[in-house]
């Protein structure tokens, strides 16, 4: 069996490692309804509007 030829340090190791555990961000963009930000391919929060139909009936808040 191979062994290791010299001590690695933890910041190297680390550096090693850390590649595997990135998180990806995810995509968002502007409703095309209402202006506001949205997950893409998911239905808007603030106007229930998904590819230009209405899918949830979202209720009015009272300001």
């Amino acid at each position: 069996m191979a062994t290791p030829k010299g001590k690695v340090s933890k910041a190297r190791r680390n550096s090693r490692r850390s590649a595997h555990w990135k998180l990806s961000v995810p995509g968002i963009s502007k409703c095309p309804r209402c202006g506001k930000m949205k997950l893409n391919h998911r239905v808007c929060k603030e106007c229930g509007y998904y590819d230009g139909q209405q899918i949830v009936q979202v209720e009015a808040d009272a300001k």
